[in-house]
C-alpha cells in the first residue's frame, strides 16, 4: 500500500482481493456483474475464431465441468427448443389403454404390427388380444399358460389356421358321397356357369378391397405377403401354404362369399349343395397372391429335376426360357422338405402344368431316397399329403392344368393304375409316356398316355434337339461327370460364395456411402440373397426361344376318372394286337443287339487270346482267361437260344400267340447269371491287375479297346450290358401284358415271367447298392482323420451339414438374451443309423488359390439316442439348435435360415425311422 492513500481507499482496495490473479470483486456487485460480461464477450470473441474441432473440445470440457443441475438445464433448454413431432403411443400411454388400441386390429395387421418395435411385438402378442379371437372359432388352448409366459395364444391361433382344411360341396361330395340324385347336363351347364359368375364376382370385390387397403394402410404393412419373421419362434416351423392361409382375412371372405350368393339368381329346380370351386383351399391361394391366375397365359409351367438323373446338369440346361425349374437331391430330402422347395420357388403362383423329372420304372416314381410311389403306398398319409398338395398348387383340369411325369408308367397295368388313383385323389390330370423303346430314356420322347394337345409335354420344358442329345448319350455322359462332381462341387460351392461377396461389395460401394452402407444392412442381406438365388440357375441356358409355342391344353372329358383317357388312347392309336406286334418286334430287335454286343466280347478279345494260348504266344494264362470270360461265354450261349426261340417264334406270329413260355424257359435259367455277378469284381479285379502286370496284355487292350469294332467302348464297358439288360425286359413284359387281353393264353405266362425276371432284378439292384454303399462309406472313413470302421450291413449315408459350433456364455439368462461364441466349425454326417460328428478345417497350397477340407474325427451318436432342441432366433444368434447325445452336447448354427429347416426336417425323419426298425 502507498504512503499516499488513506486509510478508507485502502480498506475499499482491500474488498478487490484477487483469486488466481483474476480479479473478481465479491462484495461489489455491479462491478461483478460488469466484469463478468466483459469476460463472457472476450470468451465469445476466442470461441468465433476458433475451428470446429476447438469449439467440440471447448464444448466437451464445460460439459464435464457442469453439475447434473446445469445438465438438467441445458436438457430442458433443447426440449423447448426443438420440440419432439413424433412419439410412439406405445411407450407414453399405459398400457391398457394401448392394449384397448390394438385390440381393433385384425390378425393379419397384428402380426404386421408386432414387427415395428419389440415395445410393439410384445404389446401385439399378449394372450388378452388373441384369446378372444381363438374363442370366437371354438379354439382352447389346451394347457394353462405359467405366468411369465405370453404369446401362447397367438402361437395357437397360427397353429389352428394352419390346420383348417376347405372342402367344396363337390369336393366334399367326392369324397364323402351324396344323398343328392346325379343331375342332367343341363343342370351341370347351369352350374358351372353359376359358379363363374360367382368367381367372376369374388374376384371383382376381392381386387377392389386389395386397392382400398392399399390406399390406407399404416406404415408399417407391406402391402404383399407377410414376413416370415411373425412366426412362432417356439412352434415348429410351418409350410408356405400354412403361412398364407395366416394372412388370410377370415372375415372379409365370409363377407364376399355371402354377398356374392345373394347377388346370383336363385336355383328352384335343384334341391341341394351347391358346388364352388373357388373355396377349395388351392383356388383361395391363387385368388389372394395372383388375381390374374385364370390366364393361362400368365400361368407358368414347373419342372422337378431329381439329382439321380444321369448327367442331370445337362437336362436342366435343357430346360425352355421362361419355364421354372428345380434340381432337388434325390438323397437326403423327405417330401415335406420337397414340397417347400416346390412352395418356395412357385411363390404362390399357381402352375400351369407341373413335370416331374425322376428315375423309375413302368410300375413306380423313385421320387426320393425311400419314397418309391406305387400302388401299395400311394395312399399312405404322407404320400397321400405330398400329392394334394401338389395338385393344389397346379391349374384346375377345366383350365387346362396337368401333372406330366417323365416315368413310362403307361407301359403298364400298375403305373396305369397309379395314374388313375393320382388323378382321383387330386383331381388333376396325371399323365406319362406310352412308347415302347429301349435304350437310354428314349421312351421320354414317344407318345403320352391321355395327350389330346399338338404339343408334347417334352415339347412344354424342354428343347427337344437338347434332350435328344442327353437321352442318346445318358450312360457315358454320366460316368464322366461322376468324377467331375467329386472334384469340383466344394470348389464350385466356395466359390460362388467369394464371387458374390465380391458383386455385392462393389456394387455397394460404387453406389451407396460408408454412413448408407452401417445403416443398411437389410439391403445388403437382400443383395446376398437375391444374388445366391440367380446363381443357382444355370448360366447356360438359352434366354432367348425361336418363337416357342405356346401350349394351351385343353381336355373334352371333365371326368377325373383315367379310364376315359385309356379309352381315347387306344381310339386314337392302333388296337391291341398291332401295339403286341409292335412290342415283340422291339423285344426281338433288343435282343439282336444285345447279343451282337456280347459277342464284341468273344470275338475280339477272346479268340485272339485263345489263339495267342494254342500258339506258344500267350498273352494271359488260361486260368485268367478263365476268369475274366468264362462266365460271359456262358450268358451268350443262353441268349443266342433265346434269341432263337424269340425269333422261330416271331416267324410265325399272331394274335392268339405268346412269349410267356419263352420267357419263363429262359428265366429258370438265370444262374448262369447269378455266376456272373457273383464273379463280377473278380473279374473287374483281374482285368486291372493283368493289365498293370504284363505289359502284353497291356498293348493288347490299347489296340482293341474303343474301336470302330468295340462300337467305341472298352472292355470293362461291354461287360456293363447284362446288369441293364434286365431293366428292358421287365419295362416289354409289362407292356406286352398291358395289351395282352385278359381272356388270352399268354396273359397267365407273362405274369409268371414277370415275377421271375422282377425278383432277379431286385437281387441285382441290391448288389448294386452293397457295392455303392460300402465305397462311399469307405471314401468317407478316409476322409476325416481318425474315423472308426464305418462299413456296416444297411448303413448308407443321408446329408452332409456344414455347420458352426457355438458355446453359451452364461446359461442362466433367457434365451433371447444370450451371448454365444463361435468356437470352431463343424460337419455333420448323418447316415441312417447314427450321426458322425467332425471338426472341420482348410488347409492351403503354396501359391495356389484352391483350399482343401480337412477333418477331424469328433464323435458318433446313435439316432434313437438323439435328441433336438430348437434355440429361438434373436438379436444375438441365428438359424440355431442343440444335439445332445448322451456324452456331449452341441450349440450349432447354420448360415441360411433354409438350410436349418431342411437339417432338422431330415433328422427328425431320420431319427423317425431308426425308432421304428
Amino acid at each position: 500500500m502507498s504512503a499516499g492513500n488513506s486509510p478508507r481507499e485502502s480498506l475499499e482496495m482491500e474488498s478487490f482481493h484477487t483469486r488466481f490473479s483474476a480479479w473478481t470483486p465479491f462484495s461489489n456487485k455491479s462491478l461483478n456483474r460488469q466484469l463478468f460480461q466483459e469476460r463472457v464477450a472476450l470468451i465469445s470473441h476466442w470461441f468465433d475464431l476458433w475451428t470446429n474441432k476447438q469449439r467440440q473440445e471447448f464444448l466437451f470440457t464445460i460439459f464435464l465441468r457442469c453439475t447434473k443441475s446445469q445438465l438438467r438445464l441445458i436438457q430442458d433448454w433443447f426440449s423447448e427448443r426443438m420440440q419432439v413431432a413424433k412419439v410412439d403411443f406405445s411407450t407414453v400411454l399405459p398400457r391398457f389403454i394401448s392394449l384397448y388400441i390394438f385390440s381393433f386390429l385384425n390378425p393379419k395387421d397384428l402380426c404386421a404390427a408386432a414387427q415395428v418395435s419389440w415395445p410393439w411385438k410384445f404389446l401385439t402378442e399378449q394372450d388378452c388380444l388373441w384369446m378372444p379371437k381363438c374363442i370366437k372359432f371354438g379354439w382352447f388352448l389346451p394347457y394353462t399358460p405359467t405366468d411369465n409366459e405370453y404369446g401362447a395364444w397367438k402361437h395357437h391361433y397360427i397353429a389352428c389356421v394352419s390346420n383348417l382344411d376347405w372342402l367344396t360341396p363337390r369336393e366334399a361330395a367326392a369324397v364323402y358321397g351324396t344323398l343328392n340324385e346325379p343331375k342332367t347336363e343341363n343342370e351341370e351347364l347351369q352350374e358351372r356357369q353359376r359358379e363363374r359368375c360367382l368367381r367372376k364376382i369374388i374376384w371383382e370385390k376381392i381386387a377392389l378391397h386389395k386397392k382400398e387397403l392399399f390406399k390406407v394402410r399404416p406404415p408399417w404393412v407391406s402391402g404383399t405377403h407377410c414376413s416370415r419373421l411373425f412366426k412362432s419362434k417356439c412352434q415348429p416351423r410351418l409350410s408356405q401354404t400354412a403361412r398364407d392361409r395366416v394372412g388370410l382375412h377370415e372375415t372379409l371372405e365370409k363377407q364376399l362369399v355371402l354377398s356374392s350368393l345373394e347377388s346370383l339368381p336363385k336355383r328352384s329346380n335343384i334341391s341341394g349343395c351347391h358346388s364352388y370351386p373357388l373355396l377349395s383351399k388351392k383356388n383361395w391361394r391363387g385368388v389372394y397372391k395372383n388375381d390374374s391366375s385364370s390366364s393361362n397365359a400368365l400361368q407358368p409351367h414347373f419342372i422337378l429335376i431329381s439329382s439321380r438323373i444321369p448327367a442331370y446338369e445337362m437336362v436342366a440346361n435343357s430346360v425352355r426360357a421362361g419355364i421354372i425349374s428345380v434340381v432337388y437331391e434325390h438323397s437326403g430330402l423327405t417330401l415335406e422338405t420337397l414340397l417347400y422347395l416346390i412352395e418356395k420357388a412357385l411363390d404362390g403362383q399357381m402352375a400351369q402344368s407341373v413335370g416331374i423329372f425322376s428315375d423309375g420304372d413302368s410300375r413306380e416314381i423313385n421320387l426320393l431316397q425311400g419314397y418309391k410311389i406305387g400302388i401299395k403306398n400311394l395312399l399312405r398319409p404322407e404320400v397321400r399329403d405330398f400329392w394334394e398338395k401338389l395338385g393344389s398348387y397346379v391349374a384346375p383340369e377345366e383350365e387346362g392344368g396337368h401333372v406330366d411325369l417323365f416315368v413310362p408308367l403307361g407301359a403298364s397295368e400298375a403305373g396305369i393304375e397309379v395314374l388313375s388313383q393320382l388323378s382321383q385323389l387330386t383331381g388333376t390330370l396325371f399323365t406319362a409316356p406310352t412308347g415302347i423303346a429301349t435304350g437310354s430314356y428314349q421312351h421320354l420322347l414317344s407318345d403320352w398316355l391321355g395327350r389330346q394337345w399338338e404339343t408334347s409335354p417334352p415339347s412344354i420344358y424342354f428343347s427337344e434337339s437338347k434332350l435328344q442329345t442327353w437321352s442318346s448319350f445318358t450312360d457315358f455322359l454320366e460316368d464322366t461327370l461322376k468324377s467331375v462332381r467329386k472334384q469340383l462341387s466344394p470348389l464350385f460351392k466356395e466359390l460362388q460364395k467369394n464371387v458374390s461377396g465380391r458383386m455385392i461389395g462393389q456394387f455397394v460401394f460404387d453406389t451407396m456411402s460408408v454412413a448408407n452402407i452401417l445403416n443398411n444392412q437389410e439391403i445388403i442381406q437382400a443383395l446376398a440373397d437375391g444374388l445366391i438365388e440367380l446363381s443357382k440357375e444355370n448360366s447356360e441356358r438359352d434366354v432367348i426361344e425361336d418363337n416357342p409355342q405356346d401350349t394351351k391344353p385343353s381336355l373334352s372329358k371333365n371326368d377325373p376318372n383315367f379310364e376315359l383317357l385309356v379309352k381315347l388312347e387306344r381310339k386314337l392309336q392302333l388296337d391291341s394286337a398291332e401295339k403286341r406286334t409292335r412290342v415283340i418286334r422291339e423285344l426281338l430287335q433288343s435282343e439282336r443287339r444285345y447279343v451282337q454286343m456280347l459277342e464284341i466280347v468273344r470275338d475280339v478279345y477272346v479268340r485272339p487270346l485263345r489263339a495267342a494260348l494254342s500258339s506258344n504266344r500267350a498273352i494271359l494264362s488260361a486260368a485268367n482267361i478263365q476268369i475274366m470270360f468264362s462266365d460271359i461265354l456262358q450268358i451268350l450261349c443262353l441268349n443266342r437260344r433265346f434269341l432263337d426261340d424269340l425269333r422261330d417264334r416271331v416267324q410265325e406270329w399272331g394274335p392268339a400267340h405268346g412269349v410267356g413260355e419263352i420267357f419263363i424257359k429262359f428265366g429258370s435259367q438265370l444262374n448262369t447269371y447269378t455266376n456272373f455277378f457273383n464273379n463280377y469284381p473278380v473279374v473287374l479285379k483281374t482285368i486291372e491287375k493283368c493289365r498293370e502286370m504284363i505289359p502284353a496284355f497291356r498293348a493288347f487292350l490299347k489296340r482293341h479297346d474303343k474301336t470302330i469294332v468295340t462300337n467305341m467302348l472298352s472292355l470293362p464297358e461291354l461287360l456293363l450290358y447284362p446288369s441293364r439288360r434286365f431293366e428292358e425286359y421287365i419295362h416289354l413284359l409289362y407292356a406286352l401284358r398291358l395289351h395282352t387281353p385278359a381272356e388270352h393264353i399268354d396273359r397267365g405266362n407273362l405274369t409268371i415271367a414277370i415275377d421271375q425276371i422282377k425278383n432277379y432284378k431286385g437281387y441285382i439292384d441290391q448288389m448294386k447298392r452293397n457295392i455303392s454303399m460300402k465305397d462311399h462309406l469307405l471314401d468317407i472313413q478316409r476322409l476325416i482323420w481318425g474315423c472308426p470302421t464305418l462299413s456296416e450291413a444297411n448303413r448308407y449315408l443321408i446329408r452332409v451339414q456344414d455347420v458352426a459350433q457355438l458355446h453359451c456364455c452364461d446359461e442362466d439368462i433367457s434365451f433371447y438374451l444370450r451371448l454365444y461364441e463361435h468356437t470352431c466349425d463343424l460337419s455333420l454326417f448323418l447316415f441312417n443309423d447314427a450321426l458322425l460328428v467332425s471338426s472341420r478345417g482348410t488347409s492351403h497350397t503354396p501359391f495356389e488359390r484352391t483350399s482343401k477340407s480337412t477333418y477331424q474325427f469328433i464323435a458318433s451318436v446313435a439316432l434313437h439316442r438323439l435328441i433336438i432342441e430348437d434355440i429361438p432366433d434373436s438379436k444375438f444368434i441365428k438359424n440355431a439348435f442343440i444335439l445332445q447325445g448322451p456324452k456331449h452336447e452341441w450349440i450349432c448354427a447354420t448360415e441360411v435360415e433354409d438350410d436349418k429347416f431342411l437339417w432338422l426336417s431330415i433328422l427328425q425323419n431320420a431319427i423317425k425311422s431308426s425308432m421304428e426298425k
